[in-house]
């Protein structure tokens, strides 16, 4: 009887999602105020009837009730605790689930805290997050039902996906999700901003939050499913440029380019046509990426479905709410009114040129991702678009938009003087010129490009502290009024700075890792030594494991630094119940230089291991960089402004008529 209550609650939902889309559209276009106070209620109640489903759903799996088909395919009675709660994301069906619980609670917390907005808008906001929930309950009602039940029940499941049971697997979908999800709201502001035919300073200071929220948990779920992949995978890589982690990049660079187009249009009225695309674009290409998993085109770990219905489905779904968004751009944008004039060398224009390239770069990615799957479905060939491709292409574009970022905070709005913004930088030029100089002399056989990088995160990171420097008048005025200064400034500009530093620290680890990472790959019996970085590898030998869900063989080697002992590292070859499905887990030693990397491989015939170990340096400072840029968006996201509400719209101008 509880599933069918969480059953129940998920069709309820459905109804509620069909209200929520038409009737504040409806209200918002008749101007009856008392119809759109319905919308928040709405988007209340259809989060809480599915946060019911979800729950009910997640009871199953902690329970084993394998009468439920999505729970006897997807876990398994000895799997630990928390894999049966993760377990309920780790599939289809239950993923699905939970991006619409996350699209409500994004919904729900529109309803909840957007007091500050025009009724209209807000009506309208909230309807299109309705239709986006009814197009995807509507998907999961017919096609994708994790609430199927199996007569008679079996006794077993078949359990979870071995290499999704590791604790950042419980993290990653859903941080990862929100991402996703969260840029639905900067789309319905979008799309409600078009229909309304108004874009002003006020939209701009809505839409900037939200957008900023997005922007986080992509950001912190798309560096921890490299973590995982990296720890998990035994590769001993951290991106491979694999279709799926494109798809999780290309809105994230978009939203960045998006959260920069509307500091324009916040502070200076300008850029609204195209930071409306953006708004869009970084929506649809979320939807791309959901397309990409779920419609069977893709083999790969992230890939969940292989049923061609589900995927005609999502292509619909991407067909009408990408379309019918730019159809409605096209229609509607040339209405909008332009907004304020600036020099080519302002601070407006640097971010414009942050934006060209951004979309640039992440057309670049687009277009490697897709092309191969376009050319197979058109003409059956199959080819393969590979790091090459990305690493040069990508590097090209990006190079000097890291080059500009240090140079576009120091440039004044509407007019400015290039010359006097980069003399205002000299410091960090010294200070990124003596790290390319100093790695140059540690790593002298090069590759010779790898101290450029080291100097480019090097003036990332230094020109960030020196914009910060100069804001609080830091060695020109007394420490007291330094300080004040200090705790005096936005949350917003400490953010940038915290956000840009990120980016130098992760751009030091990339470098570091891509120029001078060391690999060495040998046949061991126990005792036996490899030597990699200046450390000794030392074979002990191996034993055997039993896991709760899965038995292992577990490989035991000791690291040395001349006579002295660093640790012993463990590595696993393991092999899950019931599926009997292997997996390797990788021994790794952090150091300050870097990681020590150990992988035990397949048995060879003469009974000897395959051991691979690779120094990955610096490697930590990828995931540590996205740490800080996470801290930025959330201190920058805690901006009294944003606490405080938007500035009352002027109702000096007059909008564009709305949409019949």
């Amino acid at each position: 009887m509880i599933v069918e209550t969480g059953h129940f609650a998920l069709l309820l939902a459905f109804a509620v999602a069909a209200y929520q889309m038409l009737v504040p559209l409806y209200a918002a276009e008749m101007g009856d105020e008392r119809l759109m106070r319905v919308a928040p209620t709405a988007a209340v109640v259809q989060f809480l009837l599915l946060a019911i489903a979800f729950a009910v759903l997640t009871r199953a799996y902690v329970t084993s009730d394998f009468s439920l088909e999505n729970v006897w395919a997807n876990s398994h009675s000895a799997k630990p605790l928390v894999y049966k709660i993760s377990g309920v994301w780790g599939n289809h069906e239950g993923s699905m689930l939970l991006w619409v619980l996350i699209l409500a609670l994004f919904s729900a917390a529109v309803a909840v805290f957007g007091g500050s907005l025009p009724p209209g808008l807000k009506a309208r906001v909230i309807a299109v997050q309705g239709s986006i929930s009814f197009a995807f309950l509507a998907f999961i009602v017919l096609v994708s039902n994790p609430f199927w039940r199996l007569d008679p029940a079996p006794a077993e499941g078949k359990g979870l996906n071995p290499i999704l049971q590791d604790p950042a697997l419980a993290i990653h979908p859903p941080l990862l999700y929100a991402g996703y999800v969260g840029l639905s709201v900067a789309f319905s502001f979008a799309i409600a901003a078009l229909i309304e035919g108004r874009v002003d300073a006020a939209w701009a200071r809505w839409v900037r939050p939200w957008t900023l929220a997005a922007w986080m948990f992509l950001t912190v779920g798309i560096a921890m499913g490299s973590w995982w992949a990296y720890y998990e995978l035994g590769w001993g890589g951290w991106w491979f440029w694999d279709p799926v982690e494109n798809a999780s990049f290309m809105p994230w660079l978009i939203a960045t380019a998006l959260l920069h187009s509307a500091i324009v249009v916040e502070k200076r009225n300008a850029l609204k046509v195209w930071t409306i695309l953006l708004a869009i674009l970084a929506f649809s290409l979320s939807l791309v990426g959901t397309f990409l998993v779920r419609s069977g085109v893709l083999t790969s770990v992230h890939a969940f479905a292989v049923d061609p219905a589900r995927g005609v489905f999502i292509l619909l779904i991407l067909c009408l709410f990408i379309g019918g968004a730019l159809t409605l751009y096209a229609w509607r944008a040339p209405q909008l009114q332009a907004g304020g004039l600036f020099s080519p060398i302002s601070r407006e224009s640097a971010l414009v040129v942050n934006n060209l390239l951004l979309t640039a770069a992440a057309a670049a990615v687009f277009i490697g991702t897709l092309y191969p799957l376009a050319l197979e479905a058109i003409n059956g060939n199959k080819i393969s678009v590979g790091p090459p491709y990305f690493n040069f292409t990508f590097g090209i574009l990006i190079l000097p938009l890291l080059l500009l970022v240090p140079l576009g905070p120091m440039m004044s709005w509407k007019r400015a003087d290039a010359w006097a913004a980069a003399q205002r930088l000299w410091v960090a030029a010294l200070i990124a010129l003596a790290g390319g100089i100093l790695s140059l002399v540690i790593q002298i056989r090069g590759p010779w490009l790898a101290p450029l990088g080291i100097a480019l995160g090097g003036w990332l990171i230094a020109g960030s502290l020196v914009e910060l420097a100069g804001r609080i008048k830091l060695f020109s005025a007394p420490t007291a009024v330094s300080w004040s200064r200090l705790r005096g400034l936005p949350g917003q500009a400490i953010g940038m700075t915290l956000a840009h530093l990120g980016v130098g620290v992760m751009v030091l680890g990339i470098v570091a890792v891509t120029a001078w990472r060391q690999e060495v790959i040998k046949e061991m019996s126990p005792q036996e030594v490899l030597e990699i970085a200046g450390s000794k590898v030392i074979f002990v030998g191996e034993s055997p494991l039993t896991g709760p869900n899965y038995s292992a063989t577990v490989g035991r080697f000791r690291i040395e630094r001349g006579k002295t002992v660093l640790t012993e590292l463990k590595s696993e070859k393991r092999v899950f119940l019931p599926s009997r499905q292997p997996t390797t887990e990788v021994g790794i030693y952090p150091m300050w230089t870097g990681d020590l990397y150990v992988v035990m491989g397949d048995q060879a015939p003469d009974g000897k291991r395959t051991v691979r170990a690779y120094f990955n340096p610096l490697v930590n400072f990828i995931w540590f960089g996205a740490v800080i840029m996470f801290i930025g968006g959330a201190v920058s996201l805690f901006d009294r402004r944003y606490r405080i509400g938007a500035p009352t719209r002027a109702a000096a101008s007059e909008p564009v008529p709305a949409a019949e």
